[in-house]
Formats: C-alpha cells, sequence, structure tokens
C-alpha cells in the first residue's frame, strides 16, 4: 500500500512541474516582426532540401508564413534572375546577404523591430 502510495506523488509531482514548465514556457510570437520583414520587401530565397534554409525558417517558428519567401526549386528564373547562387539568400533593399542571417542582424538592415 505504502508503494502505491509513493507512485501515486511521484506521478502528482512530475505533473505538477510538467504543467509549470509548460504554463512558464515563452514561446516567442515574431508575427510583426515578419510582417514588417515583408513590408519592407525583404524576400528570403531558399530551397526545400536546404539545412541552412530550414535552420532559417525555425528562427521565425510559424511566423514564417508572413516571410516573402521564393523557393527556387520552384522558381528557378527568378532566381537566376535576382542572381542568387547560394541557399539562403536575402534580398533586402537591391542587395544580397547570402547565408543564413540572424533576426538581430534584419533587424538592423530593415529597420523592423525585433521586440
Amino acid at each position: 500500500m505504502e508503494k502505491i502510495w509513493v507512485i501515486s506523488f511521484v506521478v502528482v509531482v512530475a505533473a505538477i512541474g510538467l504543467g509549470l514548465f509548460l504554463l512558464n514556457r515563452k514561446t516567442t510570437n515574431y508575427d510583426e516582426f515578419a510582417k514588417c520583414l515583408s513590408e519592407k520587401e525583404a524576400t528570403m530565397y531558399g530551397a526545400t532540401w536546404c539545412s541552412h534554409c530550414k535552420n532559417q525558417k525555425a528562427m521565425f517558428g510559424d511566423s514564417f508564413k508572413f516571410v516573402n519567401y521564393v523557393e527556387c526549386t520552384e522558381n528557378q528564373n527568378l532566381c537566376t534572375e535576382k542572381g542568387v547562387t547560394g541557399y539562403p539568400t536575402w534580398i533586402i533593399s537591391n542587395k544580397q546577404y547570402p547565408g543564413e542571417q540572424s533576426l538581430q542582424k534584419l533587424s538592423e538592415l530593415t529597420g523592423c523591430s525585433l521586440k
């Protein structure tokens, strides 16, 4: 009988701990930042198979849906026309920024506030 109480106690404590962790976990929402990038016509060029592109997208989380994005495997002519030779490449104010860019760097380049 004592064993059941100990197991029950451990399960309850673990459940409370997990609940507190999930409640206190900060999930950053970059929706406004991503929308601002799009308004400033910042565009990311990438490819689905590109691991650096996946990393770049992950920095935004769910907010990436608001970023101007061109999939070069589906838009080869546009990417060639823009001079994109590697992925990811950001084009901001007609200037290329190849490679993964930090959100801070994107903020500096566009003037978009990163809260």
